[in-house]
Parts: structure tokens; sequence; C-alpha cells
């Protein structure tokens, strides 16, 4: 065999980079004998994939039910880079040394890109393989996907500060007379927040009515709409609850104030910026639960997941970033998203060593708005509950080693210190 060990390592302890941040990483080979190779190749990628099947049931000639599975996908890559890190696909055979041997490689990545996403019928994922090129025989190839984030700077868009506020009123009819309304309010004080922050919600019920309010329910939900391309194009939507949280009952008659409070998960933010085959939106729910023989009441408003909290009070000054992002006509457009520029220098040169956040030890390179926020504290990165069931690609070797988890997560920042500013008074 020869090969004893493959791993791959970069130089972040959470695999984890902005969009036009430099990613540096080695693979360490272990042999226990000289090989002959052609060479060791790298590749980046960054893509997204949709895929879901279908089945039909239709009649044939002689009436029997037929089912048909139609497998939909789509596609997108958003760049690849490969090269040689020794060697040529051309040149003559390299033998390498039996023992430990380690390859350095680097990737500056493009300044806007997705940020990663693992979904039910899709995802986002950023790849990096390493191949040992062997001449007449089977290539070794290990592989590992990192994360990327696209900074959603919530501070950006004034909207993000809108509270959001449900109002919903109902009046029961019993034998042919109207109640008085049963009213239910529920606010919370921005429609902006980051993994890791609290969302306070305040409810508060008027129930004049001569019916039982049994629970309020209140939904944190990710809507994901997939699309297809191929062999037609068409949609996919999936709403997924993340969080439920509730409270009741209100009896007839009563008034209520409830203070509730969700905490949001590492999920990856909101809009998934220049990908054309998966958009990602997150929704509150609210749902008041009433005896059955009527119907409950229900609305949902839009909610972001960003990156940047929210800095300064509602009313106080925002620091501008110095550079807006500018499409490619030099215009700024009113429906840029609101994500942060990398500033200039912020990208690191390849060869050198400051892409990302070191290894633990070693000072960490910032994400690209810190200093923007000279207040705000330093994320901390966690693991996302939403799994790849697999990095392996179709037409890919099933011999071909998996460095990192088994399951690839991507890992979000997460601003737990930073509360959300309060309800306006």
């Amino acid at each position: 065999m020869g090969l004893k060990e493959a791993a791959i390592y970069l130089d972040n302890q959470f695999n984890t980079y902005y969009a036009g941040q430099t990613v540096n990483g080695r693979i360490e080979y272990v042999f226990d004998s000289p090989k002959k190779v052609r060479g060791v190749h790298v590749k980046f990628k960054g893509e997204a994939h949709t895929e879901w099947s279908e089945s039909k049931q239709e009649e044939d000639a002689e009436g029997k039910t037929q089912s048909t599975d139609t497998l939909h996908t789509g596609n997108e890559e958003y760049f690849q880079i490969s090269y040689y890190l020794l060697g040529s696909s051309s040149g003559n055979e390299i033998e390498i040394p039996a023992g430990k041997q380690v390859y350095n490689f680097t990737c500056a990545l493009p300044p806007v890109l997705p940020s990663s996403f693992e979904g039910q019928y899709g995802f986002v994922r950023y790849t990096v393989k390493v191949t040992l090129d062997r001449p007449w025989k089977f290539d070794q190839e290990t592989k590992m996907a990192f994360t990327v984030i696209n900074a959603l700077d919530l501070n950006l868009n004034p909207s993000y500060r809108e509270p959001i506020h449900f109002q919903m009123e109902k009046t029961f009819c019993c034998f042919c007379c109207a109640s008085p309304p049963l009213s239910v309010d529920v606010r919370a004080p921005v429609s902006g927040y980051c993994p890791g922050q609290v969302i306070p919600i305040t409810i508060d019920i008027e129930n004049k009515s001569n019916v039982q309010l049994h629970l309020v329910k209140v939904f944190l939900r990710k809507v994901v709409t997939y699309r297809a391309t191929s062999p037609s194009t068409v949609t996919k939507k999936a709403k997924d609850v993340i969080l439920t949280i509730q409270e009741g009952p209100a009896p007839a008659g009563s008034t209520k104030h409830w203070n509730i409070s969700m905490e949001v998960p590492p999920i990856p933010p909101s809009n998934l910026v220049n990908c054309n085959i998966i958009d990602l939106d997150y929704d509150l729910k609210v749902e008041c639960v009433v005896p059955t023989t009527h119907i409950n009441m229900k609305d949902r408003k839009y909610i972001t997941i960003g990156t940047v909290p929210l800095v300064g009070m509602a009313g106080q000054a925002v620091p501008q970033p110095s550079a807006p992002t500018m499409p490619s006509d030099g215009q700024p457009s009113p429906t840029q998203p609101a994500v942060l520029p990398v500033t200039p220098g912020q990208p690191a040169q390849p060869g050198n060593t400051a892409g990302g956040w070191a290894l633990p030890g070693q000072p960490a390179q910032p994400p690209p708005y810190q200093s923007l926020y000279p207040t705000l504290t330093e994320p901390v990165y966690k693991v996302s509950p939403y799994q790849a069931r697999t990095i392996q690609d179709r037409g890919e070797s099933s011999e071909m080693g998996i460095a990192g988890p088994p399951r690839f997560a991507p890992f979000y920042p997460t601003y737990a210190a930073v509360q959300p500013p309060p309800l306006p008074q």
C-alpha cells in the first residue's frame, strides 16, 4: 500500500473563513515505503447543489397504475481553483521518500460568496481535496469541507431595527350573537438578530370573550426554497420549526401579560447572497389555540438572521462603513444586500500565514467588520445543528478519505453577550 496516513489541517481551529479571506493549510502524509507519484494536487471548490425525487402515479393503457420517479437537480459553481503542490500532470515520476511528508497549500476566497448551508434538499458547500496522483494506479484522495461566511451586518439596513408586532383579534359566535373580542398582542423589539442572541417577546392578552384561550404558541421557522433546473425548472419549499415556545391559558374574561424569550441557535444567516438555487428566509409564526369548535388564529412575520448584531440604541448614530459595496458599473444599487465589504488589505496574500483565525495560541485574524464596531465583543463560533449526510460527490471514489468529522456541519458566529435593543417605549 505505501500510504499509512493522510490528514488535512487548516490554519483556523473552526475551519471557518469569511468570503475574501485566505485559506491556508497543509496535507500530512505518512508513507511506510518510498512511493512513485506524478505529483500531489489540490482542488478548492465552492458550489451549491439541490436534489430531490418525486414519484408520479399514472395509469398505463391496461389500466394498471405505474409509478415513475423523477430526480430533480440544480447546480451552481462559485469558484474552482486547482494546482499541483508537487510535480505536474505531464512531468516525470517523482519518488516520495518513506516517513512523514507535509505539503502546504493556499487559496484566496472570492470576496462575495453565499454562506455555507446544509439543508434537506440542497447545500452550499466549500471543500478542499488533495490527490496523490499515481501513474497506472488509482489516485489516493483526501477531502475536507470548511465553512465560509458572507457577513450580513444588521446595522447596514434600517429595516432590521424595526420592531415586530402582531395584532390579532377574534370574536366568537355563540348561538348567533357575537361575544366581545379576544385580543392578542405579540411584540419583539427588532426584526434582526444573530445566533446566540435572545429574542425577547412580550405577549399581552385581553380576553373579553366567553371562550378560553388555551395557548399562545410562537415558532421560529426556517423557510427554504430549493430550485432545480434539470430535467425542468421546479421549486420545492420546506418550512422547518427551529424553536417553539408557548404560554397559556388565558381564561374567558382574563387579562394576561407574559414575557418569553427564544435563544437563536447557530443557524446560517438569511439571504444566501449570490446563490440562485436556494433561498433562505426565517419567520416568526404565532398561533393562538382555542377550543376545537373554533378556528385558531395564526399570523407570521419575517425575521432576519445576521452575522453582525445591532449595536447602539435606536436613535444613536451607527458607524457607516467607509467603502460600501459597489456593483461592477460603479453605481450603488438600492437593492444591494446588507453585506459588509472586506476592507482593503484584508485578504491575505498567498504564501503568508494570515488566512482566517490562526490555530489556538496564535493571534486570531478578526472578522472583516470588527474594526467598525470597537465595542463589539468577538463572536464565539458554534457548530450548526444542520449536518451534511456526506461530502462525497457523485462520481467520487468510496475509497476517498474524509478529513475532519465524518458528518460535516458548518460553524456560525454567535453573540450571546450582545443584548438586542429594547422595545421602543
